[in-house]
């Protein structure tokens, strides 16, 4: 006769929301290393014991503190053949949803990166979701997040800024991750703790990889996250605020431009008394910038964004003391924005006739992607903010054998139209370009 924690009881659905297992999971394991052996019903439906479900927790831990899977399958095994019960000897952590182990899940989760990557490449869009589902099956989907699409999507982007890979193909690879992210979010089961959060990408943000991961980990946490997804507006945001009462907003910004969006984002925040937490890429290359923002850094690392704001909803810290731009910078920014077509324009008229600055530069975009950056710049009050942007750009023409003699021709255009339409209140403007074209003369 079968003890009680034996008998087989539970559907499919239990033990799904008991263990945080994905049901592809719990398949594969069962085929690839006969843990568990749940029972048939005469319908042919997986029947699970209260051992069943504790072998899992079991499993599950044991990957939490750095195992592989099948390592630990090993392991019970082992225990077993030395007459030990491996639920007594090393218990399971009693948590409903597992978290990722450390970042080193070994040789086989590399292989699959590089085969993902592959399939992108060659716009292999089957072979690249077989890749996902059997990594998903076999790693947390936090590891799979982290650890192959994430860094994969690194690799994909450092290819196209060397000139290796296209746009489209960049484009594509991000697709399906944000395809597969989302179907992860709404698989997450419903909120176990209190509290709500938004997470957003600010306007001028077009970037959901990093909010779409936190909203999927946080669920998984039992976190109720409401995403709003990309470039949001702050416009009516005061509506939404009262209507979510958010314990607390993420904001994710990874240029410059964004940055000053979330900034305008954070200080309506801070007025309106929620707390806001941010990160993203601008904010590691760029650390100064967090001296301006009225909210807490989730860190560099976003596979432990997570536990940043685990203790923020659990043990408020207090916000930082920020900087506030100079009014020199703001006046700039204010004539700068008064005279910006007037600028642009007179940079058409330098340069008409100049066919291959037209075609090979794209002077429509520069003049776009320029006027952001400053306009950023001026927000934070320190033009060399946009230094950064400008090296990676001056990379990206080098490595699509775009004459950087352009670049420079362009800088220098853009200067004495800022000078004739600005003056002495552009200077803050024109003291940045003078320091750049001296360095790249």
């Amino acid at each position: 006769m079968l003890s009680n924690n034996q008998e087989p009881t539970f559907n499919l659905k239990v033990v799904v929301r008991e263990t945080g297992l994905k049901p592809d999971t719990l398949r594969a394991w069962e085929r690839r290393y006969g843990l568990p052996q749940p029972e048939r019903t005469t319908g042919g439906h997986r029947l699970y014991s209260q051992r069943d479900i504790d072998t899992l927790k079991w499993l599950v831990a044991r990957q939490d503190e750095g195992m592989s899977i099948s390592r630990a399958v090993d392991l019970w095994h082992q225990l077993h053949s030395e007459g030990k019960n491996p639920l007594d000897s090393m218990p399971a952590v009693d948590v409903p949803v597992r978290r990722h182990p450390p970042m080193a899940a070994g040789q086989a989760i590399g292989d699959m990166r590089q085969a993902w990557v592959s399939a992108c490449l060659d716009f292999s869009e089957q072979e690249a979701e077989q890749i996902l589902s059997e990594a998903f099956a076999l790693y947390t989907p936090e590891t799979v997040c982290f650890e192959l699409i994430m860094q994969a999507l690194s690799e994909i982007g450092e290819g196209w800024y060397q000139g290796e890979v296209t746009v489209h193909q960049e484009h594509f690879a991000s697709a399906l991750a944000v395809r597969r992210l989302e179907m992860l979010v709404a698989a997450t089961p419903s909120p176990t703790k209190p509290g709500r959060i938004i997470a957003c990408c600010p306007a001028e943000e077009d970037h959901v990889f990093a909010p779409l991961i936190m909203t999927m980990v946080l669920r998984r946490r039992g976190r109720d996250v409401v995403y709003l997804g990309a470039n949001v507006p702050i416009v009516r945001l005061e509506t939404t605020i009262a209507s979510t009462n958010p314990s607390l907003v993420i904001l994710s910004a990874q240029q410059l431009p964004s940055a000053a969006t979330l900034l305008e984002m954070g200080q309506l925040l801070q007025k309106l008394q929620v707390p806001m937490a941010y990160g993203g890429q601008v904010f590691n290359t760029v650390p100064t910038l967090r001296r301006y923002m009225p909210g807490h850094f989730l860190g560099e690392r976003l596979d432990q964004s997570a536990e940043t704001v685990e203790k923020l909803l659990t043990k408020p810290n207090p916000l930082p003391t920020v900087e506030k731009p100079s009014e020199s910078s703001q006046r700039a920014l204010t004539v700068y924005r008064q005279n910006q077509a007037r600028i642009e324009a007179e940079i058409w008229q330098v340069i008409d006739g100049t066919d291959t600055l037209y075609q090979q530069l794209n002077l429509n975009l520069a003049n776009r992607n320029l006027a952001q950056h400053i306009i950023a710049a001026l927000t934070f009050g320190n033009m060399a903010f946009i230094s950064d942007d400008l090296i990676w750009l001056k990379g990206v023409l080098g490595n699509q054998r775009i004459p950087t003699e352009l670049f420079r021709f362009y800088l220098s255009a853009y200067r004495q139209a800022v000078d004739l339409h600005l003056g002495l209140i552009g200077q803050p403007i024109t003291t940045w370009f003078d320091k750049l074209l001296a360095a790249e003369s």
